[in-house]
C-alpha cells in the first residue's frame, strides 16, 4: 500500500493505494462519524456498494445510501438536489459523513453537497474509475454542470480522506479504462518527460490491468497532483496547469451533450488541439504532436475532435473558468514536460488550430 499526503492551507489529508482497502475499515475509520451518507450509482451500487456497507454495519457505524443515476448528463442540479433530500429526510447533521463511491461525478456531486449542505460537512473520497482515482479526487474541486458549461457551479472543498481500491478497476470497463488514461498521460504531458516515455513503454501492460504498473501510475499522478495542489490550492497559478487539453475537451462534452463523449476522451483530442495550438504559437514542434497522438491511440483514445461550427467552438470555450476579463487563456506546451498558461486575443490562431475539424 502507498501512502501519500495531501498538505494545503485549508486541510491536511491522506491518500492511500491498494488493493482491497474497501474492506479495511482502519483506514476509514479516523475519518468518519458515527452517521454515514454513502452517495454511488447505478452501476457501482451494484458491484462495491454491498461490500461498503457491510464494512460498515459491522463496525457499528449508522449509514444510509443515496443512488444517482449513471452517467455525465446527471451530474446536475436534479441529482444534487435528490443528495440534499436524503440527508434532510436521514435528518444528517453537522457531523453526519458524505461518503463519495463512485467515479468523478459522483466525488463532484457528492463533494459539492458536502461542501454546501449545512455550509459543510465531512466528507470521504473513494474512488472507483482510473480517471478519478488519478485525478478529481484529490484537490477538493468539486461541482455540477450547467447547460452552458462544464463544471460552472461548484465549490473547493477538501475531502478528509482519499480511498484508492485498485481492485475496483477489475470491474472497470475498457471504454472507461481508455478515458482514465487520457488524464494519466496528461501528466507526463504538462509536466514530467520521464514519466511520457514510461506511459509510451508501458502503456500495452497498463491496458491489460498489470496491477503492478497500474498502481505506480496511480501513485505518480497522485504525488503529482498533491504537490501542485499544495502549491495552489484554489487554481489562481500552477493548478491551471492540470487543465490541459480541458478547454478544447469541455467545449466537446458540452457541445455533443454531457456523457456522449466521456470527459476522458474529449481530454484526449482536446490535447492533440492544444498541442496544435502551440504548434501555432511557436513553441512545439509537429513531429511532438504526433507523438501525442500516438500515445493516445495506444490507450485506445480518439487523437481527433468531432466537427462542428467555429462559432460554437468559441462560445463554448468563453464559458471556461480561465477566462479572465473577457479574454481566453489556454494551457500550452512549451516543450512536451513543460505546460505554461498563454493568452490568446487573436482568433486567428485558435482558427488555424481548429482548421481541419470544423463543419462547413
Amino acid at each position: 500500500m502507498y501512502t501519500l499526503s495531501v498538505d494545503t492551507p485549508s486541510h491536511q489529508y491522506p491518500i492511500y493505494i491498494g488493493n482491497n482497502l474497501l474492506q479495511k475499515f482502519e483506514l476509514l475509520q479516523p475519518h468518519i462519524n458515527q452517521k454515514v451518507a454513502i452517495v454511488s450509482n447505478t452501476t457501482v451500487a451494484n458491484l462495491h456498494l454491498p461490500t461498503l456497507e457491510n464494512v460498515l454495519k459491522n463496525n457499528g457505524i449508522e449509514f444510509f445510501t443515496v443512488i444517482l443515476p449513471d452517467g455525465e448528463q446527471y451530474k446536475n442540479h436534479d441529482s444534487l438536489n435528490q443528495i440534499y433530500d436524503a440527508l434532510l429526510s436521514h435528518h444528517a447533521d453537522r457531523k453526519t459523513t458524505i461518503i463519495a463511491l463512485g467515479g468523478g461525478v459522483i466525488g463532484d456531486m457528492a463533494g459539492f453537497a458536502a461542501a454546501t449542505y449545512q455550509r459543510g460537512v465531512p466528507f470521504v473520497q473513494i474512488p472507483t474509475t482510473l480517471l478519478s482515482q488519478v485525478d478529481s479526487s484529490v484537490g477538493g474541486k468539486t461541482a455540477i454542470n450547467h447547460p452552458l458549461g462544464k463544471n460552472m457551479i461548484g465549490a473547493f472543498y477538501q475531502p478528509q480522506v482519499v480511498l484508492i481500491d485498485l481492485a475496483t478497476l477489475d470491474t472497470l470497463p475498457e471504454r472507461e479504462l481508455s478515458a482514465g488514461m487520457a488524464e494519466v498521460i496528461k501528466y507526463g504531458l504538462l509536466g514530467d518527460i520521464e514519466f511520457l516515455q514510461w506511459l509510451e513503454d508501458n502503456m500495452p501492460a497498463l491496458m491489460q490491468r498489470d496491477k503492478t504498473l497500474l498502481a505506480e501510475a496511480v501513485r505518480h499522478c497522485c504525488q503529482m497532483k498533491a504537490d501542485i495542489v499544495a502549491q495552489d490550492e484554489t487554481e489562481q497559478d500552477v493548478r491551471a496547469l492540470l487543465n490541459l487539453g480541458h478547454t478544447f475537451g469541455h467545449a466537446i462534452e458540452t457541445e455533443m451533450g454531457y456523457g456522449v463523449w466521456l470527459h476522458g476522451e474529449a481530454v484526449a483530442a482536446g490535447s492533440v488541439l492544444a498541442c496544435i495550438l502551440s504548434e501555432q504559437i511557436g513553441s512545439l514542434k509537429p513531429a511532438d504532436t504526433e507523438r501525442v497522438k500516438a500515445i493516445f491511440r495506444a490507450a485506445r483514445l480518439p487523437d481527433t475532435p468531432p466537427k462542428f461550427a467555429f462559432e460554437r467552438w468559441l462560445a463554448h470555450m468563453r464559458h471556461d473558468k480561465k477566462v479572465q476579463s473577457g479574454k481566453m487563456r489556454f494551457i500550452t506546451l512549451k516543450q512536451l514536460g513543460q505546460a505554461t498558461i498563454t493568452t490568446i486575443e487573436d482568433e486567428q490562431p485558435l482558427r488555424k488550430t481548429l482548421a481541419a475539424y470544423l463543419s462547413q
